[in-house]
């Protein structure tokens, strides 16, 4: 009875230092695939995220001030042309008929 209690002792020794092991080699393997993601993406020229999210800014920014110039053009634009229509809106004169 003694002999099968230390075969079973050893038999779960083994195998909680296998599962020790293949936790272990399984850290390994994500470290090492996290690491070859790093390198492939560093080599495809992505961006981070603060670079853009600051990107996004700018692009907001300028499309607020772009935004804001249209609106003034437009002003503009509607005070020079309300002169133009009330002076079109005078009679042409005729040109003189010879009799």
């Amino acid at each position: 009875m003694q002999s099968e209690n230390r075969f079973f002792d050893d038999l779960s020794r083994i195998l909680n230092g296998a599962a020790g092991t293949l936790a272990g080699m399984g850290r390994e393997v994500e470290a090492n695939a996290r690491e070859k993601a790093k390198a492939w993406m560093s080599s495809m020229d992505f961006v981070s995220r603060e670079e853009f999210e600051a990107v996004k800014e700018m692009a907001a920014t300028a499309r607020a001030e772009a935004e804001a110039l249209k609106a003034r053009l437009d002003a503009l634009e509607g005070k020079a042309a309300a002169p133009k229509k009330s002076a079109s809106k005078a009679p042409t004169p005729k040109p003189p008929v010879a009799d």
